[in-house]
């Protein structure tokens, strides 16, 4: 299955939770909204955070949500690779194979076809 296809089943997923609960998406939307607040931090590298956190917790629903939110917001390949380094340098081998799922997602999230 695609990082698309993997993201739209995940939105699918959360919209029958969210009507199952109305109370979910209202409270999780108001905290993100929040979190995205601020001044110091861009939303690039607030991205980067969340997907390393995604990628160190093995979500991976959340890191195909995070890469492609990076990718709106400028996020390179290259920033993404380095980020990835530091994963693998502070959570080992599980670390390891979510990084390269990340780099998968990327990857795909960004080719023409």
């Amino acid at each position: 299955m695609s990082w698309t296809e993997k993201n739209a089943d995940m939105r699918d997923a959360l919209r029958s939770l969210n009507k199952a609960n109305r109370n979910i998406p209202k409270g999780f939307g108001a905290m993100s909204q929040a979190a995205m607040e601020g001044e110091h931090l861009d939303h690039k590298t607030k991205e980067m955070v969340a997907l390393a956190i995604a990628i160190g917790v093995r979500c991976e629903p959340c890191v195909g949500f995070h890469v492609e939110a990076l990718i709106k917001h400028g996020g390179t390949r290259e920033e993404l690779a380095e980020m990835l380094a530091m994963c693998v340098q502070m959570g080992g081998g599980p670390v390891l194979m979510y990084a390269a799922k990340a780099l998968e997602a990327y990857d795909e999230l960004t080719s023409d076809d």
